[in-house]
This record gives C-alpha cells, structure tokens and sequence, in this order.
C-alpha cells in the first residue's frame, strides 16, 4: 500500500467532482425518489441482483432466509432514506476514484449488503449503545461478551471482503457472525460506552483470521502463573525477616546444580524439537482478509492507543506482528482510508485520522469524535462567558458539509438472560497449547461446573496432565476442584461457611494420603491436617495454650487373637505424640514448654521448655509413668528416679519432689486429653470423607433470586408452595366436613373397609348422631324447666312481699317477668323446632352415609 505525492494531489482534484457530484444529486434526489416509489419491480429486480452476487461466505441458511425476507423487518432495514440514497452515491463515486488511483490496492468495504438485500453504508451500520449492565460498562467486559456469545463464520474465501454484513440485532439472534460482524457490535458497544472506536479492515495472520489458539498458552494458566509470582514477590520483600543461615553441604549443593542443569537441557532440547515441528508457512500470508477494533486515546481515560481482536475479546499493542496492515478504519460518523505504507506491518503507523496526508476520508468536512468534544467544550466555555458578560446574542449556526446519516440498525438490546448465558448453545471449547478450555452456562450442567481447563503433556493433546474445573451455586461451597493425573490426587477447594469449616480437602487416588485446610473460625484454632499411613500432623494458629504443632504416630502393627476380627485405621492406637507451643512471655523461659512428647508405648513423657535468653541449649525433663494398678498388685509409687532433668542455669535450685509428682499428673492429665483429641480428630476426618461422599451423591444448586435462572426457580418453588398449602387448607375444610372422620381413626386400615365394618360404621354414626340430638333436646328442656322455676320462684315472693313493696321494686318485677316470660317463650319454640327437625336431620344424615363412596357399596349389599 505504497502511495505516492502526485497520486494524493490528483485524488484531492477528483475529490472536488465528488463535491459537485453531491450538489447534483442533491438537485435531482426528488425526481429520483418518485421514480423510486413507482418502480416498484425495478427495486425488486435490483435487489435480487444483490442477492445472486452476495458472497459465497454467507451462510447458506440466512441465504435463503434473505429471499423470504417479508416486512416484518423495519422499514429502515428495507429502504434507504434521502439522506442514505445520498451517501451511496457519495461512496460509489469514491470506490470507483480509489479504484482508478490505486488499482493495485483491494476495493473496499463500503456499501455491503444487509440481512433484506439493501445496500448500506458500513458507518450507518454502526448503532452506538449503552446497555444497562455495568458488565459492559468498560471494554473488558464488552469484549468478552462479544467473544463468548458468538460464534464465528470463517469468510470464504479467506482473501476477499465479504459482499454482506448483516445488523447486529440479527446476529445477536442468530449468534452466528464473520469478523467483520463482530467487529460491529463490538465497535457499537464501545461507542454506547463512550470510547473513541473504529472498525478497521485489514490484514492479519492465519491464525487470528481462523480463531486458531492452539499455539498460544491458555489465559487461565497465564493468569494462575502471574498469582503464584505474585505470591513469591509478595513474601521476598526487603521488610521481611531474614531467615538463619542454611547449614548445607557444599559438595550437595553442587550436585544439586548438576542436576538441574542437566534437566535444563533435557527441557531445552525437548523444546527445540517441538518447535521444529511448527506448521509450515501460510501461503496466504499477508493476504488474509480481518477485521478488528481500534481504540484511540482521549475518551475514558485512556492513555495509549491499542487494538481489540473481537474474535477472542484480546487487547494487543499498534504494533503487534499478528497485525500485518490496515486499508480503512471507520465508526459511525465518518470513513477513513489509510495513506500509509503498511509493509512493515502497523509498526510505524500514526492513527491522527484528522490528517489528510494520512488518511483519507470518504466525508470531507464531516464532523469527527475529537471534533465532536472541543465543540462540546468550546459551546460550554461561551456559554459560561455569555452568563458573565449577560450578553444573550446567539452564535449564528454555520453551514456544515454533509453528515453521516444515523444507522438504519434498530437499537441493540441485550438481556440478563445473555449475560448469564453467554456462550451459543449454552457452552464453548478452545483449544490453545497443550490445554483445551470448556466453559459452561449456569443452566447447562446440573453440577454447577462453569469452567474446565484440561492440561496435556504433549502437543498432541493426548496424555492428561491436570484437570482444573471451577463451579458456582453449590450446597457444598465447592468452588474449585483440581485432579492431577500424573501424581494421583485431587484437590478440593470451598468457600468459606461449609460444614467443619473445609477450606482445602486433598487426597491421593492410590493411597490414603490426604491434607485438609481449615479456615479460622473453628474454635480449636485447627488450619491444617496431614494425614499419611501410620501418622497425623495437625496445625493452629490463635490458641489460648499457644499450641501450633502436634504430630500423631500411631500403631501400624496391630494384632488380633481372632481372626475374623477386621481392624480400621481410624482405630490404630497411637504410640508417639509430639506437641510444640509457641513462646508465652507471661512465664520465664524454664517454665515454659515449648515442646513435649507422649511416648505412650514407653510409658514416658519429655517436656523441652523455650530458650532462654543468650543461652543455646534449652531445659528438659524426662518423666516415667509408674504402673497402674491391677487386680494383683498395686499401684506404684513415684520415685525420684523416674524424673531426670537437664537445667541449663546451675544456680537454679532443683525442683522437690512433690513438685516433680504434681508436674508428673498435671502431663497425665494432658496426655488423656490429648489422646481423646487425636480420637475426636479421626472421627472428624471420618465424618468429613462420608460428608464428601453423600454431598457428591445429592448434588443441589442454590441461585441467587438476582439471576434470571434463580428468578425462575424462585418463581416455580413459590407457586408450589401455594398449591401445596391450599391442597392443606383442602384437605382440612375436607376433614372438618367429614362426620367419619372420628371412627375411621379408630381402624387400623381406615383405606381398605370390610362390608361389616362398613355397616357397623353406618349403625355407630347414626346411632352418634341420634345421641347428640337427644343431648340438644335435653339441653333446651333443661333450659325451659330452669327458667319456668326461676319466674315460679319470683311470683311467690311477689304475693308474700307485695304489700311492703315500693313502686321501684314493683316496676324491677314486672320487667323480671317480662324477661323471663320471653326466654321461656322462646326455649319452648325452639324445644319445639328442634322435635320437628330431628327425624328429618337423622333421615339427611342415613342419605348422606349412603351416598357416601366408602360405604355406598357395602350398604348396597
């Protein structure tokens, strides 16, 4: 793409007819527009010339789905505007000028076809959008999305531009896309999010033009290499304390060195080799036709200029090799050809697309994005200015050249559901060096797995090494788990918050090795457990006794009398405890233990107590436990002669001997406890592998009710819920109304009736029934007797006092009879009622238990 001056100034001639072009056009466009609205067939004749050249890279089923193109699209998709007419003039008349001055050069990309067979200009397919997820705020994760949720339709032929790009709103459906479609909706996304963004149409290396990643490291490894450096420079720092000298031999050392060294050649060679079995050379180098985003400095913070391939959502250097030249870059206001020489690839290139001498644009005059902002700021600037000087005049509106008409492409919208789903068909797998990467939906595996990275150890892919996998939403809090196939073991890591507070849970396939990690917030302090056949090292950190070591022997040679008698591991007797505390500055040097072993086989206790100040050797003390007491002899008494003891100071006066015998329990007493500690700690280990197993067996997932999925479920388990309690509240209206419902309990099989128990529950609930209307009877006349008494017994003392009475209690008579005289009334109408009722209530209540499903065909009978 050499170019020279007298080229340039012919083109900047030819680009004064494109002016006059314009102004033509803009005389005729009416009479253009009618002819357009009645020639209807001609429109219909022309696109399906479009169609029958589109390029052989479409896919073949969206091909189709163009001839069946109805006006369900809009009407922006179907037909150009004015404004669009004009511009594909615009861009005819510049393709056939470059054509003419470069004929050596490639046509470019400027008026592609669209999903309805129109064409239109690449700017105007650019639809700047800002979405409403702060995922896609920043570039990072627009790239990613971009990258993960399409999936890629290699052009073919691999040398030519494609002859259609399609809007981003089909391909978000569809998710199927050429680079170039990528590169769109990235670009739009970038846009929305007010970065300085340019598609740009070029020329790259087989490998990114084909999506090829199986000679580059996997970012995952990448990203785990740089943690563990990370790690190391955060422990090497200068601030730490130096740790004591080493005492190595130096003839080791050297054989060490040897050693590696040697390794070192090995590995080197091995390298070599591989590298020498490097795929030829692309014929097509050079030649590859790709497209990708350019993000330019200003907007966003954004200090330098840098590349985004759309087809991995990568961000390279200007002047990285896997880019090797550039034609055009454009956005959504103006179209821009590069000037520059691009045989050294874009190493050297300079993106001022403000400078005529190096890029071209298709729009002379048109508004650009840094244009766009010293605008903004100088209309702000005068503004401020005006308020001062309170001089309200406006700026009289200059003509401006032709603008860049707004996209013909609906606005993109991207749903949670998306986000969450990401890849196409709910799963994607890349292959790079020596790893394949699986990456999955939430609602693809019922696991919870999200991520697997498998390692191989050649570059064939065929000999397993490591495999990774990373999960989400677990009842377990499993978030990473790790199985190494070379050495024969797995590891487990958990969120915080699991059962027995599990951080790291790691065994072997082959032995019963394992290592456990804990986090702080157990009370024992325990962070760390080492299991090995025959031992047990355990770790704390935070104790109130200041332990932080204990180490368990156990029996490895146990016997049994019995045969048949199997023995567990859990139940070997430990022989040797070792325990080391940290330093307690609350007690001198030679009272505090720093060390001691249980030597349970031996019957002994050592105890080493803490270096004391400007000394070397520590103090120590030697205990023998004396026999126990059996049914033959005694128990035996402590002599001096089972305590020896080694103190470092000389002027310090021996212990007594009660003193040592006190000592000799209080180490006892510990060491039962420390015995029935390493037991609970054996259980523990026991009820963690069976919690492992039950919880790999019944494998749930919990989702936040944030996400779409954990939305939906949330919504399932909460009308289940509804109809469960109203099936209850059913149930219980049911057996409220249920009159035998107190004499089906009394039946041992209340679903399964006999004839005979049928009858007898028939003859028993009438009988029931009849029982309790004679009660109500009885209840009502006893009612009617007491009131009748009560007014009998009132009447009486009436005529024996009615002489002494005065007019108040005379009045009080009159309405206690009136009173009552109504009740009786009324205890007699209803005892009445109720006589006439019961026969037919009785006779309902037969009609009801022969009706009755339980009983209605063995009273048939």
């Amino acid at each position: 793409m050499d170019t020279e001056a007298p080229q340039r100034s012919e083109f900047q001639l030819i680009k004064e007819e494109q002016t006059l072009t314009v102004r033509l056009m803009e005389t005729g466009l009416e009479s253009h527009n009618e002819e357009q609205r009645t020639s209807g067939e001609t429109q219909e004749e022309e696109q399906e010339e479009i169609l029958s050249n589109v390029h052989v890279s479409a896919p073949q089923d969206l091909l189709l789905s163009l001839e069946k193109m109805d006006e369900s699209c809009p009407e922006s998709y179907r037909l150009n505007s004015s404004d669009e007419t004009r511009l594909l003039a615009v861009a005819d008349n510049f393709q056939r000028q470059y054509s003419h001055l470069f004929p050596d050069r490639k046509p470019l990309l400027l008026c592609p076809v669209n999903e309805c067979g129109v064409k239109k200009f690449v700017s105007t397919t650019l639809q700047p959008t800002l979405t409403i997820h702060p995922e896609l705020f920043t570039w990072e994760g627009c790239a990613s999305f971009v990258a993960n949720f399409l999936s890629l339709d290699p052009l073919e032929p691999p040398v030519d531009l494609p002859r259609y790009l399609f809007s981003s709103t089909l391909v978000l459906q569809n998710q199927r896309a050429t680079c170039f479609e990528f590169a769109t909706l990235l670009c739009s996304l970038l846009l929305g999010a007010n970065y300085d963004a340019y598609c740009v149409s070029g020329y790259a290396v087989k490998e990114m033009c084909l999506l090829d990643q199986s000679l580059r490291e996997c970012p995952l490894l990448d990203t785990q290499v740089k943690v563990v450096i990370s790690e190391q420079e955060q422990q090497d720092s200068k601030y730490t304390v130096k740790p004591l000298k080493e005492l190595k031999s130096h003839f080791v050392t050297q054989q060490e060195k040897k050693k590696l060294e040697a390794e070192a050649v090995l590995l080197q060679r091995k390298t070599l080799q591989e590298e020498s079995q490097q795929p030829p050379a692309d014929p097509l180098q050079g030649l590859r036709v790709h497209c990708w985003v350019l993000v330019l400095s200003g907007s966003r913070s954004v200090q330098d200029n840098f590349f985004i391939d759309p087809l991995t959502g990568k961000s390279y250097s200007t002047a990285d090799n896997n880019f090797l030249g550039i034609e055009s870059v454009w956005n959504n206001l103006n179209y821009y050809v590069n000037m520059q020489d691009c045989r050294n690839g874009c190493v050297d290139m300079v993106y001022d697309l403000d400078d005529v001498q190096l890029w071209e644009p298709v729009l002379y005059g048109a508004t650009s994005k840094k244009q766009l902002i010293l605008e903004a700021l100088k209309k702000k600037e005068s503004h401020k200015m005006s308020r001062i000087n309170n001089d309200d005049e406006e700026e009289e509106e200059q003509p401006r050249a032709f603008e860049m008409p707004s996209s013909w492409v609906s606005y993109i919208t991207i749903s949670k559901k998306d986000l969450e789903t990401r890849w196409p068909g709910g799963q994607k797998t890349s292959r790079y060096r020596r790893a394949k990467l699986e990456e999955f939906s939430l609602e693809r595996r019922s696991d919870g797995l999200l991520t697997r990275l498998t390692t191989y150890k050649d570059l064939d892919c065929s000999e397993v090494v490591m495999v990774t996998e990373w999960y989400r939403h677990r009842n377990d809090f499993l978030e990473k788990k790790e199985v190494n196939e070379v050495d024969n073991f797995t590891a487990e890591h958990f969120a915080r918050g699991r059962r027995f507070h599990l951080l790291v849970h790691r065994y072997s396939h082959l032995t019963t090795d394992a290592e456990m990690e804990f986090s702080s917030a157990r009370v024992d302090g325990l962070v760390r457990r080492e299991e090995s056949p025959g031992e047990m090292t355990e770790t704390f950190e935070g104790r109130e006794d200041f332990l932080h070591y204990r180490h368990v022997v156990f029996d490895r040679h146990v016997q049994f009398t019995e045969p048949d008698v199997t023995f567990k591991h859990e139940d070997r007797p430990p022989l040797k405890v070792v325990e080391r505390f940290h330093r307690n500055r609350k007690k001198l040097a030679s009272e505090d233990v720093a060390e001691r072993v249980f030597l349970l086989a031996q019957r002994r206790i050592e105890v080493t107590y803490h270096l004391e100040d400007h000394r070397f050797i520590p103090s120590k003390r030697s205990f023998i436990k004396p026999e126990e007491s059996t049914e033959e002899e005694k128990e035996e008494e402590f002599t001096p002669d089972m305590v020896s003891s080694f103190q470092v100071d000389p002027a310090e006066k021996p212990l007594r001997i009660l003193t040592l015998h006190e000592m000799l329990l209080a180490l006892m007493a510990d060491e039962e406890k420390v015995v029935l500690q390493i037991k609970e700690s054996k259980e523990e280990v026991g009820d963690i592998v069976a919690c492992r197993e039950q919880e790999e067996r019944n494998i749930q997932l919990h989702f936040s009710p944030w996400t779409t999925t954990g939305a939906a479920r949330a919504r399932i388990r909460r009308q289940e819920m509804e109809r469960m309690a109203a099936e209850e509240q059913r149930w219980l209206q049911e057996k409220e109304k249920d009159i035998l419902a107190p004499l089906l309990i009394q039946l041992d099989d209340a679903e399964i009736l006999l004839p005979s128990e049928a009858k007898r529950l028939h003859r028993e609930c009438l009988a029931m029934f009849k029982q309790r209307l004679v009660e109500r009877a009885n209840l009502i006349q006893e009612r009617y007797d007491k009131e009748t008494q009560e007014l009998q017994q009132k009447q009486r003392w009436y005529q024996k006092n009615q002489l002494n009475m005065t007019q108040e209690q005379e009045e009080e008579y009159r309405t206690y009879c009136a009173e009552k005289t109504l009740r009786i009334h009324v205890a007699k109408k209803r005892l009445r009622m109720h006589n006439e009722a019961a026969p037919q209530k009785l006779n309902a209540l037969d009609q009801r238990l022969r009706q009755d499903a339980r009983l209605a065909r063995h009273l048939l009978s």
